[in-house]
Parts: structure tokens; C-alpha cells; sequence
């Protein structure tokens, strides 16, 4: 532990000598304090704070993670280059404490940066929600600044894929096709079976019920919010469409009926419903119904769920920090692995690379639900092909496997909307981001900086 504690002390040193935790501090606090300034919202108090906190956690993530990169690759690789490296590997100090004290040092550097830049953002959004009128204070604390938990409708993937091999197998029957064409056919059907569950056609009412489970214990008594989402292919001269929301079931729970709503598609909407519109086993019936001659599509995904309190917005923010700081570690295991075998040029400019395919991981889904990487031919109407999809759409499958454990948690979302991030998600982030990606990260630089041959390295260049 000394000898971590040293190495932990001189990553300190260095960072101070090449001034980057100062020019990382107030870039962080100019940030936080500027983009109120920047930001156009929709004049509500509600949309402002969450604009201010994706942008503001959005920008301190990007700031904090270009650092920790080039810190990592920089520390490591430098050293090396300037013959720092070799006064170290001389003293009774193995190669592994000094590439996991360099580690820890770019950690704790990164704690002090994310909690002074998280205790601003924080004591800033409590100082605005302080400032506005009791009607917004109260908004603010019932949908953004609070931690909700979220149930959605059962999934129908069972039902789904059960009624798409029945069509599959009549198809077949009546239309043989080659069999190398039956994986294509069958996801035609699958996606109009999925369809006919998420469309609501004009003048029909559309039901959803959603078990609370063990929820509904401690959700007595408490008002719950709908959030809702549908879309819709054609176009209303208004810009919305109407519909009227009723929950609960008649002679059985309370009955709650909304007025008549104009609500815009593509777009989440929110709003309050009373308590105890559940039955004593915790269903909660949803009827809505489409006044419009349009029909409308509510996705399984995200088309409605319902959000209730779970707990406080303090607590939840530490949480999100936490994620983030799951993220910098991990890029600190990048940045030090990189270094351990690479020049500093070079290795920084892996690290990029590496974050750069992480970013362009839409992409890379895109292709694979295509099946190709040459795209959709509009004169022919069909999907391209090439040779390289036989080896590259494996090795994006395999690549989104991997990135996924990682790109899964998103604090930044969950804060802006209100929701909360609980202590096993916050775990299964540590496990999955810092102990599995960054420890095979780790232990890959490890094995390489402890095998690095130092002198013979630098006595070639």
C-alpha cells in the first residue's frame, strides 16, 4: 500500500506540474456556470432544468473523459520517453503497483473534479428551483429534481413471436418460398404483428394494464404520473391529435376519466394521475381513446409506462456521479493500457480510435438490424450486399456486445427525466464497467508494461 500510495502521490505531482487539473477545474466550473446562459428552452421551469442537466452532465462527462485519456497516455508514455521511467522501475516497487498507482491517481483526480463540478451543478439547480414561483418549485420536485421508478406493460415478445410462426407456417403453405428467404419473410411478419398490438385505429379504444407488483404496498395514497408517446404517419393541420385517457376499472377501483387531450406525436407527455387506481392486486387499467381519423401508434418500447416516487433527487445525483465516474475509470485503463506499449502519440491516438468506435456504435446497430454495410438501394427498392458483410457484420455483433456493456447505463438521461438510478444498477455498472472491461483492460496493460523492455525500447528510438 506504501508504494501505491507514492506512485498515487507523484500522478498527483505530475498533474499539478503540467497545470491540467487547474485548466480541467475551471473549464468544468465554466461550464456548469455558462451553459445556463447558452441554453434556449421552452420558457418552462421543468424543461429548462432538464436541458440544463443533459447538456451540463453531457459536457462534464466529454471534458473529464478527453482528460483522463490524454492524462493516462501521457503520464505513462512521457515517462518512458524522458527516461523517467527507468530512476522508478529501480526502486523496490513492482511494475504492477506502479501501473495501478498511476491508475488510482488518475482516479482520485477525477473524484475531486467530478465532485467539485457535481456540488456546483447541484448547488445550482437548488438555487434556481429556490427562485421560482411555488407552482414551478412544485413541478420541479414532482417530476424533474426526484428520483421515480418506472412499470411498463407486460412484453409481448412471447404472444409476438407465437402469432408470427402461425402467419410463417400459412405463408409457407400458400407461397413457398427458398429457404434462404424464410429468415427475411418471417421478420416481415413478425413486424406486422408487431404493428397491429401498437396501433390504435380512429374511433376505437385502446386498453394497456400495467401490474405494480409488490409496488402497490407503499403507492398508496400516492399520485403517480402517465407518460406517454405515440406517432403517427399522417400529418394534422393543428400539429396534435386528440384523444381521452380513463384509468381504473368501473365498480371495482377509482375511476378516472381525463378531458379530451391535444397532444403532439413524436414527443413525451407527462401528466399527473390521481391515487389508488389500481385493484388490490396492484393492475392498473389504462383505456385511451382515438377521436382522430388517424390511427396512432403507441411503441411497445416506450409508447406509455408509469413513473412513481421512489426516492430523493440528492441521493440520486451521487448515484449518477458514480456512473460517470465508472466511465473515467474505465477510459483511465484505456489511456494507461495504450501507453503501456505504444508511444504517447500513438497512443493516444488509440484511445480516440477506441472511443470514436464506441461512439459510432448506431451505426454499427444499424448495419447489423440491415444485415449489410451497403445500404438500401431506393431505385430497386431492396438492400444492398457485399462480400465484407460475411466477416464484418459478425465483428459489429461482436463489438455491440461488448460496447453495450458499457453504453447501458445512462445517468445523464435518467437525471434530466427524473428517474431513478438505484444501488444495483449503480453495482451492476461498477461490475460490469470498471471490474470487467477495465480489469481486462488492466490486466492486458499490466502484462505488457511488465514485459516492456525500457532501456532497449529507448536506446531504438
Amino acid at each position: 500500500m506504501q508504494q501505491l500510495l507514492a506512485i498515487t502521490w507523484l500522478t498527483w505531482k505530475a498533474a499539478l506540474r503540467f497545470r491540467l487539473f487547474l485548466v480541467v477545474a475551471v473549464l468544468l466550473l465554466v461550464s456548469v456556470i455558462g451553459l445556463p446562459l447558452l441554453i434556449k428552452d421552452d420558457g418552462t421551469a421543468r424543461g429548462f432544468t432538464q436541458i440544463l442537466l443533459t447538456y451540463t452532465l453531457s459536457t462534464i462527462s466529454v471534458l473529464l473523459g478527453l482528460s483522463t485519456l490524454w492524462l493516462a497516455c501521457g503520464l505513462l508514455a512521457r515517462e518512458i520517453e524522458d527516461c523517467q521511467m527507468q530512476m522508478v522501475v529501480v526502486k523496490p516497487v513492482a511494475r504492477w503497483q506502479i501501473w495501478l498507482g498511476k491508475w488510482l491517481g488518475i482516479m482520485s483526480l477525477n473524484a475531486a473534479l467530478l465532485a467539485l463540478s457535481g456540488a456546483s451543478l447541484y448547488a445550482l439547480l437548488q438555487w434556481r428551483a429556490t427562485r421560482l414561483p411555488a407552482d414551478q418549485q412544485r413541478i420541479l420536485r414532482n417530476e424533474v429534481l426526484v428520483a421515480r421508478g418506472s412499470v411498463r406493460p407486460a412484453s409481448l415478445d412471447k404472444e409476438i413471436d407465437e402469432q408470427t410462426e402461425l402467419r410463417l407456417q400459412k405463408r409457407l403453405q400458400q407461397f413457398p418460398v427458398d429457404r434462404s428467404d424464410v429468415p427475411e419473410v418471417r421478420k416481415n411478419i413478425r413486424e406486422q404483428v408487431k404493428a397491429e398490438v401498437q396501433l390504435v385505429d380512429p374511433g376505437v379504444a385502446h386498453i394497456w394494464q400495467i401490474d405494480l407488483g409488490l409496488r402497490r404496498h407503499f403507492l398508496r395514497g400516492q399520485p403517480l404520473h402517465l407518460r406517454i408517446k405515440f406517432n403517427s404517419s399522417d400529418k394534422n393541420p393543428t400539429g396534435t391529435f386528440l384523444g381521452l385517457w380513463q384509468l381504473g376499472v368501473p365498480r371495482q377501483t377509482k375511476l378516472w376519466r381525463s378531458e379530451v387531450m391535444s397532444l403532439a406525436p413524436d414527443t413525451f407527455h407527462e401528466f399527473q394521475i390521481p391515487p389508488d387506481l389500481f385493484d388490490e392486486n396492484g393492475v392498473l387499467t389504462i383505456w385511451f381513446l382515438n377521436y382522430n381519423e388517424t390511427t396512432l401508434l403507441f411503441a411497445l418500447e416506450d409508447g406509455i409506462e408509469v413513473l412513481y416516487p421512489e426516492g430523493g433527487f440528492a441521493l440520486n445525483f451521487v448515484r449518477g456521479l458514480g456512473i460517470i465516474f465508472c466511465w473515467m475509470a474505465l477510459l483511465a485503463a484505456l489511456g494507461l493500457a495504450s501507453a503501456s506499449f505504444l508511444s504517447f502519440p500513438v497512443a493516444a491516438f488509440f484511445s480516440l480510435g477506441m472511443l470514436a468506435i464506441v461512439l459510432s456504435s448506431g451505426t454499427m446497430a444499424n448495419a447489423v438490424s440491415e444485415g449489410t454495410i451497403a445500404g438500401y438501394d431506393s431505385e430497386k427498392s431492396t438492400k444492398g450486399w457485399s462480400p465484407a458483410d460475411l466477416v464484418v457484420i459478425p465483428a459489429f455483433k461482436a463489438i455491440l456486445k461488448v460496447v453495450s456493456l458499457a453504453k447501458d447505463f445512462s445517468p445523464v438521461d435518467a437525471l434530466s427525466s427524473g428517474r431513478s438510478i438505484t444501488w444495483s444498477q449503480l453495482g451492476q455498472a461498477f461490475a460490469q464497467i470498471v471490474l470487467l472491461l477495465g480489469g481486462a483492460f488492466g490486466l492486458f496493460g499490466i502484462i505488457g508494461f511488465t514485459r516492456r523492455e525500457l532501456a532497449t525500447a529507448q536506446g531504438t528510438q
